[in-house]
Parts: C-alpha cells; structure tokens; sequence
C-alpha cells in the first residue's frame, strides 16, 4: 500500500530530567535522544513499520541537519523523494523536556521556510494522486492542506485529516474528508459532522464514530513514560487498518494499540514492528 503523508519533518532532541529546574537554575540530563521527528515523519516511520509504503511530503533546510534527516528517513524505509530542500532556510528543531513524571515541555523553532506551500504540494502532485492514502496533517498551512487533500481525492486515496481544521478551508475539506483524528481540544473545530469516519481522543479513551455505528475504545494499560508521538502513530496504524479492510471498530482498536506502543519510551519515534 502507498501512503504519501504531508506534514512536518525536524531534529527531535530528547532531554529527560528527574525534574524541571527553576528559573535561574540547572538541572542534570539523564537520558539524551536525538532523532529524526516531526509530525510527518513521524507518522512515515510508523507507515513503514506497518508494512506500507510511506511517501513524505515536507520541507528541510539547506543544512547539514537537513541532510542528515533524509539519510535515517531513508534508511527508515521512507521515499524522501518529494521532501523539498528550502535555500536559506534552517531544519526544524523541536527540543522536549521531559520530567520523570511524563511531564513534558516543547521548545521549537519552525521557521517559515519549513512550512510547506501550496506549490510544495502541487509539485508532488503525482505522488498524491497514485497513492492509496494521504495523510493530511493540519498544522501546515491551511493553503497547502487543502491542496493535498484536493490532488488526493481527484486520484482516489484514502483522505485522512489530522488536527485542528483551519477555518478558512474548514468547509472544503470536510467534503474532501474520508477519516478525521483530532484530540479534545482539536475536536472542536469540528462542529457537528457527518460522514467521515471521526476518531476523536478523550480522556477516557478514543471514539471511533463511522455512519452507522460508534466505539468508545479504552487506552491501552501500557506506564506512559511520554506521550510524545502517540498521536501519530494512532493516525498511521488507523490508515493501515482501514487499507487493510478492517471495520471501523477494529482499525480503531489497532490504532489505539499502536499509541499503547509508543507512549512507554521517551521521544516520539514509533516502535511498531511487534503489530505488523
């Protein structure tokens, strides 16, 4: 199964501390991770582990972080070939304090240049258009977005959005829309919606809803050590079990396992080989 996902490519770096220093002070680094990360590469990695294809969509910088990047995305099992090179432009660094409790804070910088642009996505057009899904990640640019989603549907993919829907594309894209993963707070850009299969995450679990039917799946009982990264993996494992013909409930059950997987170690990078 080809999969293309448009989204975010960046250096993740991981520090875990026993606790969170106050201001004016220090605190030691037990554990340092640096890896490749992003939302979109993220959900690539998870792709491929599941046994698909993943095609990713996304911008680096003219730097040798950037370079770097699409070397592990690569050895990931990712086509990087769609993955623009922005001149001028820094790679993405996501930096995440964790605390030995699973309290976790971002630092980031995420300049424009990494954002991708409609043109960006016009570019992989081809990709898009013969692929069986597109993973649409909602934190680029609203723009852009709906150009994915739009060479998607015209070549017949599988359309899953995932996050906060932009409002001045709200509309059009839920036409577009074939699946929808958002959590509480994203949820609410939603309104009343029907049609798209909808697996929205809750305190108390994640509801699957499709057209004639809805699941409350529970979590996993998995110690969350971060919880970094379990989103994209759901999003991944649910295009997975829904290429593979599995019912509503059941691919959402497998997407919830595949969250289970990631929360028990730090950093967001999946490790999802086990569900294959």
């Amino acid at each position: 199964m080809n999969v293309v996902v448009t989204g975010q490519l960046a250096r993740d770096l991981v520090l875990l501390v026993d606790a969170m220093p106050e201001t004016g002070t220090s605190a030691d680094a037990r554990l340092r991770r640096e890896m490749l990360g992003g939302k979109g590469a993220n959900q690539a990695v998870a792709l491929a582990q599941l046994g698909a294809r993943p095609v990713l969509v996304a911008v680096r910088g003219d730097d040798r972080v950037g370079e770097e990047l699409i070397e592990q995305a690569r050895r990931d099992g990712i086509d990087v070939g769609h993955v623009v090179c922005r001149p001028g432009t820094e790679t993405g660094l996501i930096v995440e304090a964790l605390d030995g409790s699973g309290g976790w804070r971002y630092l980031q910088h995420l300049p424009d240049g990494v954002l991708l642009t409609e043109a960006d996505v016009d570019a992989a057009a081809p990709a898009l258009r013969s692929a069986d899904a597109v993973l649409v990640q909602l934190q680029q640019p609203g723009p852009a977005a709906l150009a994915a989603a739009r060479h998607a549907r015209a070549g017949g993919a599988l359309v899953v959005l995932d996050g906060e829907l932009p409002e001045a594309e709200r509309d059009e894209l839920l036409k577009l829309a074939d699946v929808i993963r958002a959590d509480e707070h994203e949820a609410e850009s939603l309104g009343d919606v029907r049609g798209p299969l909808l697996m929205l995450g809750r305190s108390d679990g994640n509801l699957v809803r499709w057209a004639d039917g809805e699941e409350l799946i529970p979590l996993t009982d998995e110690k969350v050590v971060d919880t970094t990264g379990a989103g994209d993996a759901l999003t991944a494992a649910l295009t997975v079990g829904l290429l593979r013909g599995m019912p509503p409930a059941e691919a959402g059950r497998f997407a919830v396992a595949a969250a289970g997987a990631t929360v028990g170690h730090p950093g967001g990078r999946p490790d999802l080989s086990g569900l294959r």
